[in-house]
């Protein structure tokens, strides 16, 4: 017959580790769950990559905290981690700049493909923007191959003309969310800021890039006013939040 008290005492020393192991489980899935939900208006890329950071963090922690509890010092661990860390960070500054860069120039530099723009004392047609660099095409038709990281480390010139009436906002909306009526319902929503917006040109919704869990769409407007800029950004981001939120609690 099995002698519990001997299994019992053989098992209770891991029994916190295991404990430790299946919350730490547990919490990250919960983290990537929040984080996802926190950053649904942001492109997939960037959510995906803060879901993947969470775990790597509550990983991270409840192995330390489980090699602790079996009386392991975790000290040389958390070393070689932090070692390996900053190695691969130095390693890939440069990539890891320009692919961060990207996504802050998406929505915060005044340029998309198509426009000409002066930078670095080159100048060129947008012909491409890449996760690394920002494709250029000069006038003598020579291809010219800008990082990212430029656009929002130095001065950028939009030379096309009336650029600074155009702003481009940035959608993402998820499979749940009807696209056809999510663009009607913001259409409609815009037809009351009529009157700070260029009435030639009428909202303009394309889609960028499609994936089973998300649409990535671009919102177009043309300014009235290029002061009215900011205040614009904040009300159209605004509208777009409150519609995907109500679009949401229908299908539920």
């Amino acid at each position: 017959m099995v002698d519990l008290a001997a299994a019992w005492s053989e098992f209770a020393p891991y029994l916190v580790p295991v404990v430790i192991v299946v919350l730490t489980i547990v919490i990250a899935w919960l983290v990537q769950l929040i984080l996802g939900r926190l950053m649904r208006q942001s492109t997939p890329q960037m959510a995906g990559s803060a879901r993947r950071l969470g775990v790597v963090v509550v990983a991270l922690i409840g192995g330390t905290l489980a090699l602790q509890a079996v009386g392991v010092n975790p000290t040389v661990l958390l070393l070689v981690i932090g070692l390996l860390g900053v190695t691969i960070i130095v390693a890939l500054r440069e990539p890891l700049s320009n692919y961060g860069a990207k996504y802050f120039s998406d929505i915060y530099t005044p340029f998309k493909v198509g426009d000409t723009i002066l930078v670095q004392g080159v100048s060129g047609k947008v012909i491409e923007i890449n996760a690394m660099t920002t494709v250029l095409l000069s006038d003598s038709d020579q291809l010219i191959s800008v990082p990212n990281v430029a656009m929002i480390r130095d001065v950028v010139i939009n030379t096309s003309p009336q650029a600074w009436k155009e702003l481009s906002v940035p959608v993402s909306i998820g499979s749940a969310v009807d696209l056809p009526a999510f663009e009607s319902a913001l259409l409609k929503s815009l037809g009351k800021l009529r009157a700070r917006l260029d009435p030639r040109f009428p909202p303009v919704l394309t889609t960028k890039s499609r994936t089973p869990q998300a649409t990535d769409l671009i919102l177009t407007l043309m300014l009235r006013h290029p002061e009215d800029r900011d205040a614009l950004t904040l009300e159209v981001n605004k509208r777009l939040a409150e519609l995907l939120e109500r679009m949401r609690g229908l299908r539920h």
